[in-house]
């Protein structure tokens, strides 16, 4: 009787909570590649620098490190293929959302572009540097680009069948307690406390059409990396590389930062002092300041 109940009280919540979230109107888009891709834009001049995010991210996360960098930047932020409110088209995998953004830099017409990772989109801009040759330099910033298995296979994805993850997943983005303490975790002190327009900005992508969907098919895929032998390729490679950790990420050990800039032939890693993972938002000045700054570390 209680599975019955459950059940059925899954299956209603579902369908009276189909209604579906608008995309906001406004927005960039242009077709890199085989994805349509949204994207933002900073600055007016300068050399030019790109933006890529991490799972479960968007462009709007490089908002307030953008903004520092636009003032002496031409600064683009995309959003990957299965987030934001790009096209939802697989497979959700390293190269493939490599390609997405050299055909980016190429629709935009853009000349030896900085790539700049967050998280796991350190491995997307490592094989794109690796794979084009119109790449100026890579930035990781908290991340390694190293395949960590987290998610792949994941029994929660195949417990969970429908309806009750879509339950789940919904119950947990309504719930603006949760999201703004999961980001508070995430982000830390230093932090500003989400508004309901932040609530908003980091849970809107998820209830599109075609996210939950997307989520699912990147649960079972995992968190985008790509092998240690192919990820040294990128130390023979003429550009200057960059990494940036947080002190206090607790995704990465105190030794990440380290082997990371030994491992791509990187400048020495800037660590950003009581930063956790999302540097670009809690220290965007120091984060702008690493990127501004690679090519004369180089």
């Amino acid at each position: 009787m209680l599975f019955v109940v459950v059940t059925l009280g899954s299956f209603g919540f579902n369908w009276v909570t189909a209604g579906r979230a608008q995309v906001p109107r406004g927005l960039l888009y242009v077709q890199a590649g085989d994805v349509r891709t949204r994207y933002r834009v900073w600055g007016t001049q300068g050399p030019q620098v790109v933006l890529v995010h991490g799972s479960f991210e968007s462009a709007d996360a490089w908002a307030p490190m953008a903004e520092v960098l636009g003032r002496d930047h031409r600064v683009y932020a995309l959003d990957l293929t299965g987030f934001g409110y790009s096209e939802h088209r697989k497979p959700y995998d390293a190269k493939h959302m490599a390609e997405q953004v050299l055909g980016f830099v190429k629709a935009l017409g853009l000349q030896r572009p900085v790539l700049v990772g967050h998280s796991s989109g350190a491995a997307v801009v490592a094989e794109a540097a690796i794979r084009g040759a119109g790449v100026g330099g890579v930035v990781f910033v908290d991340g390694d680009a190293l395949p960590t298995g987290a998610g792949a296979a994941s029994p929660v994805s195949y417990l969970f069948w429908d309806p009750y993850r879509t339950s789940l997943l919904r119950l947990g983005l309504k719930s603006d307690r949760l999201v703004r303490a999961a980001y508070s975790r995430v982000c830390g002190p230093k932090c500003a406390r989400l508004d309901a327009a932040g609530v908003d900005q980091w849970t809107r992508p998820f209830r599109v059409k075609g996210a939950e969907q997307a989520a699912w098919a990147m649960l079972r895929a995992g968190v985008v990396g790509i092998p240690a032998g192919r990820l040294e390729l990128l130390r023979g490679l003429p550009m200057p590389k960059g990494v940036v950790f947080g002190s206090e990420d607790s995704v990465f050990s105190k030794d990440a930062p380290q082997e990371t800039a030994r491992r791509i032939g990187a400048c020495p890693p800037v660590i950003v002092p009581g930063a956790r993972h999302l540097p670009m938002i809690s220290d965007p000045a120091v984060v702008a300041g690493a990127v501004s700054g690679l090519r004369s570390c180089a």
